[in-house]
């Protein structure tokens, strides 16, 4: 009888190729996952240093506007808080690696839009008539039944009552919309909300190819008074009816100058052809009362930026609203 012999070599090489398939299999993952935790711990600590990167930034455009507070009421484009990007070109001698770049807006030159409505709901006129000038603009390319419309609709937006104003906008309009939602028929609380507003595109809203955004010119905060001396070119030229694109530029450049006195907000009648020109006391002011700080942090290709609001009561600083991303 032959007796049969087992060989279980064969067995012991697969078993042997997949243990040994296995381990590799293992250290692979285990390599990966190592080299994924170390990324992260990297992006963490590059996050923290960018977080505080920005807050120096912050930082340093705060105490200019403490220094501000105690210089005195007026506020114009040769203070120091106009000027703060040159701190950005001195950053990277304050760290070992990156650096900020930080920018202080005055939000009092711009166009407020809480107050195009009073406190009974209806038009504020002067501030009517401020944003007509404004929409009107050639730079938006919107005509006249267009601007009507949007303005209309804003003040169905901010105003408490749910009455359609001639050609506005309420809850009848934006509840049939393919994606519905009230009308807020509350103040303004952020910029983007403009783009609910019907007739506000994102074209208009942002701007687009050589078009400027509105929303550059806008702020939800402010007491109706627009700093002339800070006002971009567009506002100024929006200020009345009698100011053409020619003064607005001579009316800019008469603050440039530095000997011009600009405490008093009637200073536009000084400038050459302007001594008839009026522009309603209510909307103009010389002193400024929020400003915007932002601050970003740079290493590398990273970036982390803080934006905050500003209130200045009296000799004092207020952070409104903080932001960071």
């Amino acid at each position: 009888m032959i007796r049969l012999i087992r060989d279980d070599r064969g067995m012991a090489l697969i078993l042997t190729i997949l243990i040994i398939s296995l381990i590799v299999a293992l250290t692979l993952q285990f390599n990966t996952s190592m080299r994924s935790n170390l990324q992260a711990a990297a992006n963490l600590r590059d996050g923290i240093k960018l977080g505080c990167i920005a807050r120096s930034g912050f930082n340093c455009a705060l105490a200019v506007l403490h220094e501000d507070v105690s210089s005195g009421n007026v506020d114009t484009l040769h203070e120091p808080w106009a000027y703060a990007r040159i701190f950005s070109e001195n950053s990277t001698s304050l760290f070992t690696e990156g650096r900020f770049t930080v920018d202080i807006t005055d939000l009092s030159g711009k166009i407020q839009l809480n107050k195009l409505v009073d406190e009974d709901g209806n038009y504020n006129n002067s501030q009517k008539n401020l944003f007509m000038q404004f929409l009107k603009s050639s730079e938006f390319g919107l005509d006249p039944e267009e601007v009507e419309n949007i303005i209309d609709a804003i003040k169905d937006w901010i105003d408490a009552d749910n009455e359609t104003t001639r050609f506005g906008a309420e809850d009848a309009y934006y509840q049939v919309l393919e994606k519905p939602y009230p009308c807020k028929n509350a103040p303004i609380e952020f910029l983007e909300e403009l783009l609910f507003v019907r007739g506000i595109t994102k074209e208009l809203f942002y701007g687009s190819g050589k078009k400027p955004g509105i929303s550059q010119y806008f702020s939800h905060h402010g007491n109706g008074k627009i700093n002339i001396n800070t006002a971009d070119l567009l506002i100024v030229r929006s200020l009345s009816d009698d100011i053409d694109q020619e003064r607005a530029e001579d009316m800019v450049a008469y603050r440039e100058n530095e000997e011009n006195d600009l405490s008093d907000f009637k200073w536009y009648k000084n400038v050459p052809g302007m001594a008839d020109v009026s522009i309603p006391d209510s909307l103009l002011t010389t002193s400024s009362t929020y400003f915007e700080i932002t601050s970003e942090g740079f290493k590398g290709s990273m970036s982390k930026k803080i934006e905050a609001t500003m209130e200045r009561k009296e000799k004092t600083l207020q952070v409104l609203s903080w932001k960071i991303f």
